[in-house]
């Protein structure tokens, strides 16, 4: 496949980079990611992949755009209020990058769908805002071998770890079993500042980009989190593979995707 000269002005930056050069961008030009929420997290991510060239897309939502979500769900707009979150998401990636394919799946992720959604993607990023989408898509990812990027956001607070599959910890490994249910508060409830989405949604993309090309250290095996308000990052190591875990460990008790109950904040996406 060789570049048109408007694909080697538009990504001439990657290009000169030893890590990524011309066989790097056409490894990104052919890869495929699934981000699951087009809110806070997905927001950032999905405009990053877009501008870097990901050959396909895919954004799952079933939620409309709200004025709230306005503070912080970049990818939209004031005139996109009332619209199908895919749709504008798709319209805003489209205009920064039209060589990318955005395939918009205008729907709730649930434990009948989700395995058919993520089998054609390289890659899922987890953009969800409540615990029982993180351990659906946990070990759907999981039972279907793919590897993803887990975050959460609330407050002036976020975090993110990957799984790779045969490389690390799981989700569940982590953090077991979902809270009860309104153990937790939700970030209509405790709200999240703007920029949190922005910071995390685009290591999300980073790491996306990392797998994809091959290069670097992943957060597999590790919880990156960050405070704002201290401007403070922490990689914290995590335990190994948990050998009982519920879903990938040596006798799993869980072999197919589960719903749980759902505390839902706004729709999938934070």
């Amino acid at each position: 496949m060789a570049f048109t000269n408007e694909q080697l002005e538009r990504y001439s930056r990657h290009i000169i980079l030893k890590e990524v050069g011309a066989k790097g961008q056409k490894k990104l030009m052919n890869a495929r990611v699934l981000i699951i929420g087009a809110g806070g997290l997905g927001a950032p991510a999905a405009m990053y992949l877009a501008a870097a060239g990901v050959g396909t897309i895919g954004i799952a939502d079933a939620d409309e755009v709200d004025l709230s979500n306005l503070q912080r769900q970049i990818i939209h707009s004031t005139e996109d209020v009332g619209k199908a979150k895919v749709q504008s998401a798709k319209e805003t990636m489209n205009k920064m990058n039209p060589d990318v394919t955005v395939r918009t799946y205008r729907t709730f992720v649930s434990a009948e769908n989700i395995m058919e959604l993520i089998q054609d993607y390289d890659f899922i990023i987890d953009g969800t805002d409540n615990f029982p989408a993180k351990f659906l898509i946990n070990d759907a990812c999981v039972l279907a071998k793919k590897p993803f990027s887990h975050a959460g956001i609330i407050r002036f607070r976020g975090q993110l770890m990957t799984y790779v599959p045969g490389a690390g910890p799981c989700y569940r490994c982590v953090f077991k079993d979902p809270p009860p249910k309104d153990a937790v508060p939700t970030c209509k409830q405790a709200g999240v500042i703007g920029a949190m989405g922005g910071v995390i949604g685009s290591l999300q993309a980073m790491e996306a980009v990392k797998y994809i090309l091959g290069v670097g250290d992943l957060l597999t095996g590790y919880l990156l989190t960050f405070d704002a308000i201290k401007m403070e990052f922490r990689k914290i190591k995590l335990p190994s593979r948990v050998a009982d875990c519920a879903v990938c460990g040596e006798h799993p008790d869980i072999t197919k995707p589960i719903d749980y109950e759902q505390t839902v904040c706004e729709g999938v996406g934070i």
